[in-house]
């Protein structure tokens, strides 16, 4: 691995999200109310296979990397899912005075928030993986970014979001600005990764100063029954 960039899942839970690995032999994964990312090793094998099986349990649904050899035969995958992966070249990090940290008491929004405007993967306890702020409009949730892979650093900006009625006003840049802040607050670099035809969000991140990287597929597979 040239670059913890170039296995950033397997990267996060072998180093600083170590305490969340599930491990069976060199496969590793988040807890499944964490995140749904599963961590193969750089030169991923037969018996390798055997314990993502193991690990995820008969026809359950991981997502890996396709950076990886495809699963062996017997495996379906249901979907790939090309992306981008961007880094920090030049954003412009700052603290915002209106964004407040959120914590577990905010989750319950969170979800309603991630629900309405479909950012990604977020679950009852992503909150958990790192630096989480929003910003608040008569008491309601209506923006929200956070942290969530980790590999050593750098760190991913995630979860970028911001209520409909309340877009246009740069709320998620703002956000974005913050976030950063604290991860360049503690000598590490902000990352995020974007799905390849959510062009407009890959302009913003790109105007805000993250550059393109990589362009990793997502691939679902189901393990056979």
């Amino acid at each position: 691995m040239s670059s913890p960039l170039d296995n950033p899942t397997w990267a996060s839970l072998a180093g600083p999200h170590a305490h969340f690995a599930e491990r069976v032999g060199r496969v590793l994964r988040y807890p499944a109310d964490v995140a749904p990312f599963l961590g193969l090793p750089d030169d991923p094998g037969e018996q390798d296979w055997r314990d993502v099986a193991t690990l995820g349990g008969p026809g359950a649904t991981v997502v890996v990397a396709s950076t990886f050899s495809r699963p062996p035969a017997g495996w379906e995958v249901l979907e790939t899912l090309p992306g981008v992966q961007l880094v920090d070249e030049g954003v412009a990090a700052a603290e915002d005075p209106e964004a407040v940290r959120l914590g577990p008491a905010d989750v319950p929004e969170m979800l309603d928030l991630v629900a309405r405007t479909q950012p990604g993967p977020f679950r009852k306890r992503t909150v958990e993986l790192g630096t989480y702020l929003g910003i608040r409009r008569a008491g309601a949730l209506v923006a929200m970014a956070g942290e969530r892979l980790h590999p050593p650093g750098y760190t991913e900006i995630s979860a970028v979001c911001t209520d409909p009625a309340f877009r246009g006003q740069g709320l998620g840049t703002r956000l974005v600005h913050a976030i950063a802040f604290g991860i360049r607050a503690r000598g590490e670099t902000p990352m995020m990764h974007a799905a390849a035809t959510n062009t407009p969000a890959i302009r913003l991140y790109q105007s805000l100063g993250f550059v393109l990287r990589r362009r990793p597929d997502f691939v679902a597979v189901r393990v056979p029954a």
